[in-house]
């Protein structure tokens, strides 16, 4: 059943959109719409959220975001979606309905930022292209989130986390020698929505300067392209690129996981001689390590890293993960713990820096972390996950609307 809604000529020009937010946040009194579904779009406008700006996000009528329909572990709600909606508003539209599309453009014409991650020329398709909105509100800054950017042959593409990882090489330097792994995140999606976020930051600054707004063209690929630099630049003109090391980092040796008494395993890594010194006097019992000729520079341990794994182990079964580290850090030594999800839930770091928030869903409260930067949950707006619609008769009132 698709909202629609009745609206005037002259009631457009009267339009003033308020602000949910405190005046304390930096981005207080910009509106942003979002036409966006999935991961990318919708990680870039939660963090505009939580910086004070208004967020209306456009969703279908009935099913909403596709995301709400990922899983059900979250009090029976999607883990995607509560992660990256909370602070936002939701306004039920279909958007190919005149009367609807009257509502969008209503609010397009006094908003600060348009987002959009639809299916590639969706948005023109629609009149909602940057050529189109600019002659509406020249103030209005639009960021279009796709897979490989506006032009180009990759441009139709349809484009996924996973397949852009491939295209972009991750796939070639994660996983075991023998089998690349994609990573357990969305991490381009996230790339992508953390470019979003930056360039729409400078964009509003920009246009403090000029009073003209701009348009953004985010690619996945670009965005993930850039987070592959290290990898990149490593097989300069042809050299040989980093192999894939499982959870050890393909070119620094020791780092990465190790396996200790009782079953238990820990992460450690080694950034210089110093540190490798420290580690053989203080943890593996022999100085003489340290200038063995086999391990006495990275590029050596690199290469002969099975034979010197093998002495770490052997020394690491004589304790448990926990005496491993214990020692670790009287050497000074960078460790970490192995952790699974519920070690994350349950860290005591983050707990210190009282980093868990609450957030109300429309299946009751539940926890959140504060963005990260933020020192206290005054400092951000951590608001409500919407229900799709629930702010339809609000936001119409604002417009002077009568739904039908």
């Amino acid at each position: 059943m698709c909202a629609c809604f009745r609206v005037s000529t002259a009631q457009l020009s009267h339009i003033r959109l308020s602000s949910t937010s405190t005046s304390e946040l930096p981005l207080d009194g910009i509106t942003v719409v979002s036409l966006e579904q999935a991961i990318a779009a919708p990680f870039c406008t939660r963090q505009l959220a939580e910086l004070g700006a208004r967020v209306i996000k456009i969703e279908r009528p009935g099913e909403g975001d596709f995301a709400r329909a990922y899983d059900t572990r979250v009090e029976g709600q999607s883990s995607h979606f509560v992660w990256t909606n909370r602070s936002k508003e939701s306004l039920a539209l279909n958007v190919k309905d005149p009367k609807d599309f009257k509502v969008l453009k209503a609010l397009l014409a006094k908003a600060d930022v348009l987002v959009q991650n639809l299916a590639p020329g969706a948005s023109d398709r629609l009149g909602l292209g940057w050529d189109r909105l600019k002659e509406e509100n020249d103030k209005i800054i639009v960021c279009d989130i796709s897979g490989y950017g506006s032009y180009g042959p990759y441009t139709h593409k349809k484009a996924y986390d996973l397949l852009v990882q491939s295209e972009a090489g991750l796939l070639s330097v994660t996983g075991t020698p023998t089998t690349p792994t994609k990573v357990g995140i969305s991490v381009a999606d996230i790339a992508a929505g953390t470019a979003a976020f930056q360039n729409i930051l400078a964009a509003l600054l920009k246009r403090g300067k000029t009073g003209k707004g701009s348009r953004i063209d985010i690619s996945m690929l670009e965005s993930m392209a850039e987070w592959m630099s290290f990898p990149m630049y490593y097989a300069y003109e042809g050299q040989e690129a980093p192999k894939r090391a499982g959870a050890e980092h393909a070119t620094v040796y020791p780092y990465g996981p190790f396996e200790t008494g009782g079953g238990g395993s820990v992460m450690l890594g080694i950034q210089n001689e110093r540190e490798w010194a420290k580690l053989c006097e203080i943890v593996l019992g022999g100085a003489s390590l340290a200038t063995d000729k086999r391990f006495k520079n990275n590029s050596l341990r690199s290469q002969n890293r099975e034979e010197l794994k093998a002495i770490i182990v052997d020394r690491f079964s004589m304790m448990s993960a926990e005496e491993v580290l214990v020692k670790l850090d009287e050497a000074t030594v960078a460790n970490a713990k192995v952790n699974d999800m519920k070690g994350l839930w349950d860290h005591p770091q983050l707990k210190a820096r009282g980093r868990w928030t609450e957030v109300d869903t429309p299946a009751g409260r539940v926890p959140a972390l504060l963005p990260a930067g933020v020192a206290t949950a005054a400092d951000a707006r951590v608001g409500p996950v919407p229900k799709v619609g629930e702010h339809n008769a609000k936001i119409l009132e604002e417009l002077g609307m009568n739904k039908e």
